[in-house]
């Protein structure tokens, strides 16, 4: 059910739904469905909820329905005790062209992918966008498709080729459109940028392509951004607002420092990201606005901290301690996985393999730290304990491998900081 909280102000409505500020107002006093509340200077908030409301009225009256029949179309779904909502889903088919659904050309756009057959997954492509608005398509289909592929990658079932083929011409049509969109209509200059080693970077492009269909001035700049590099752009482009991702949980650290960097910039930053949606109580480390779990409410979201200007939400201060811990770990971190490697023969894994395992925990341990939580470093052990499979290191050894780290560890930190490990010898 969409968000029932007051956050976006008349005009966001009106740039999302394309109704007037009249026939807004109008359809409030008449109808009663719209309840928007008032900020302390008297002006109106609507949730995402009253948003949707909205788009379902003006949806009916694309089908021929007046609007006094639709609203008593809603209040009769609603009032047998169904959600409007999905009942309209429920009622209505998926869209086709010759008997296929967009779920049913993603699953054929990946299939193609999946055989490195070019000019089929465009054809896909094509069918797709003749049936449905450019930014629908590319979130039911690139995006989901995207998702599905990297998933199977993550499994095993997909080689890193056909993900890279995937990637490829999901952000070859991505950039097409992106290229294609109108003029901005607005005079505020946003910056588009992944945090370092983000490498990930479809979301930020399609964030970019649904900001500009909105009329918003984006500067894109891609995956992996130095934060030192920032500094001239910045001075170059003076954005109103700096939109970034993170995907995992070592992008989530360098992201935190580059919200560091903004901050002390007075430049604010809205952010997103898979990680941020599997770990919601990591949003709270990152001093700025958190645009959603969907990609498709952040226009609104943009639209609401650009015009309201709402404080920055506030961040969690890392305990100083960490700082202390993540040095020492640092000092002695060549000395730690030096003494894994003389597990080797119990570990039952090959030089390459305790190589990998080592650079690939170290990267979780060290954002853990940094971020302020080595507990945060549980909730990634099993997406780890997944891709080290992957590699030829079942869960077994996985286990193996931590005690060891663990018997490492406890050789090199002083007592005062290994308590704050001890938390992986339980893992």
């Amino acid at each position: 059910m969409p968000d029932t909280n007051p956050t976006f102000n008349l005009k966001a409505v009106i740039h999302e739904t394309g109704l007037n500020a009249e026939t807004i107002r109008a359809w409030e006093r008449r109808y009663g469905l719209l309840k928007p509340q008032r900020t302390s200077g008297g002006h109106r908030l609507y949730s995402t909820r009253e948003i949707q409301i909205l788009k379902w009225l003006v949806a009916r009256q694309k089908e021929g329905l007046s609007i006094s029949r639709a609203v008593e179309l809603w209040r009769s779904i609603e009032s047998s005790g169904q959600d409007p909502f999905r009942e309209m889903v429920l009622r209505q088919p998926s869209p086709v062209v010759a008997n296929f659904s967009l779920d049913e050309l993603c699953a054929a756009w990946v299939e193609a992918c999946m055989r490195y057959h070019e000019q089929e997954a465009e054809q896909i492509l094509s069918q797709a966008f003749a049936i449905a608005a450019p930014d629908v398509v590319c979130v039911e289909v690139l995006q989901k498709g995207l998702a599905s592929i990297g998933n199977g990658w993550y499994k095993g079932g997909v080689s890193v080729q056909q993900e890279h083929f995937a990637s490829a011409l999901a952000m070859r049509r991505l950039n097409a459109l992106v290229s294609a969109a109108p003029p901005p209509t607005r005079p505020e200059h946003l910056l588009a940028v992944c945090p370092p080693d983000e490498e990930h970077d479809f979301g930020l492009l399609l964030i970019t392509f649904l900001l500009r269909r909105r009329g918003w001035d984006v500067i894109y700049l891609g995956a992996n951004v130095p934060v030192d590099r920032l500094e001239s752009a910045l001075q170059l482009t003076s954005p109103t607002l700096v939109v970034s991702v993170a995907q995992t949980l070592p992008t989530a650290a360098t992201l935190l420092g580059m919200a560091s960097f903004l901050l002390s910039r007075n430049v604010p930053l809205a952010f997103g990201g898979g990680i941020f949606n599997s770990l919601p109580t990591l949003r709270r480390r990152i001093p700025g606005y958190f645009l959603g779990e969907q990609i498709s409410t952040v226009p609104l979201i943009v639209e609401n901290i650009i015009s309201l200007k709402p404080s920055l939400p506030a961040s969690e201060m890392i305990e100083p301690q960490y700082q202390v811990i993540l040095d020492e770990y640092l000092e002695k971190l060549s000395l730690i996985e030096s003494e894994v490697f003389r597990f080797k023969e119990t570990l039952e894994l090959s030089h390459a393999q305790i190589e990998f395992a080592n650079g690939l925990f170290k990267r979780y341990l060290l954002s853990a730290l940094q971020l302020g939580d080595i507990h945060l470093l549980g909730s990634s052990v099993d997406w780890v304990k997944g891709l080290l499979d992957n590699y030829g290191i079942s869960n077994q050894l996985v286990d193996h491998f931590l005690i060891a780290y663990w018997q490492s560890i406890q050789k090199y930190l002083r007592s005062d900081v290994l308590q704050f490990f001890e938390w992986i010898s339980l893992k």
